[in-house]
């Protein structure tokens, strides 16, 4: 009998092996819930090039200051990826407090809570009559003493502009969330997981959005009914691509699946 509950015990624990490995490889690093997920990814009128097909050069000649482009394949970041997974990054910065912020486009409100918490309480799917300042989302202000363990693993795109360096921003938020209209100067985001739903209008023509309305309710309201001249450009980015936004661009996400991030801001 003790030999039959040994074999037992076993067989559970790799059973629970296998599927955590299978939740690591398969369904984005433990984070993403298919109960819990937009489907709507929207059209793509941004232009997609391969890394390969894209100099430098052409790269600052086509888009550094005119406008968006996305990149494929620019980097390879599969290490950076592993240790983004629900599992390392708790394990590794759970008890750690994190800066959170409201989703507000002229709000300041910050708010500081244990890594754990974050994930644990407050990382869930947001409702479309959310107000921005109601809302806390975990992206930029990374303590980068702490979290340099992580960042130094990342590749950051190698197409710079002159006389700029980055500097990263890291967040993981649910689905439904997202940052309202906004704008700074040039830079690029990338996805570790999920999908990440861009909207983005050039300097001069300031997209018409409430500063304490979510994305998600902009998308459900205003985004059905605007004109073709006041459509934005837009684009769903996924894992292994790059968004670059070129300087003082009005843009605004919308996270589609529960999403794991990283922008390198040019400054």
């Amino acid at each position: 009998m003790e030999d039959n509950k040994v074999v037992l015990n076993t067989f559970v624990l790799l059973c629970f092996i296998v599927l955590k490995a299978e939740q690591l490889s398969g369904d984005g690093g433990g984070w993403s819930d298919s109960e819990f997920r937009l489907e709507d990814e929207g059209r793509c009128n941004i232009d997609v090039w391969d890394s390969s097909s894209l100099s430098h050069q052409q790269f600052i000649e086509r888009y550094a200051y005119s406008r968006p482009v996305i990149l494929r394949g620019l980097t390879d970041n599969t290490k950076f990826r592993s240790l983004c997974s629900r599992w390392s990054l708790l394990e590794e910065y759970g008890d750690r407090r994190v800066r959170l912020s409201t989703a507000n486009t002229y709000s300041y409100r910050k708010v500081d809570v244990p890594f754990q918490e974050y994930v644990d309480i407050l990382l869930r799917p947001q409702s479309a009559d959310a107000l921005g300042s109601d809302t806390l989302y975990f992206f930029g202000d990374n303590n980068f003493t702490e979290w340099q363990s992580l960042f130094e693993h990342y590749k950051s795109p190698p197409y710079f502009l002159p006389h700029t360096t980055g500097a990263f921003s890291f967040g993981i938020a649910g689905p439904g969330t997202g940052v309202p209209f906004h704008w700074h100067g040039p830079g690029y985001s990338e996805v570790i997981y999920g999908r990440k739903r861009w909207f983005l209008y050039p300097p001069d023509q300031e997209p018409h959005f409430h500063p304490n309305r979510t994305t998600l309710s902009w998308v459900t309201e205003i985004y059905p009914n605007l004109p073709e001249d006041e459509a934005p450009l837009e684009c769903t980015i996924r894992p292994g691509e790059v968004l670059y936004f070129p300087d003082r661009w009005w843009h605004a996400t919308l996270n589609l699946d529960t999403s794991v991030f990283i922008s390198t801001f040019l400054g």
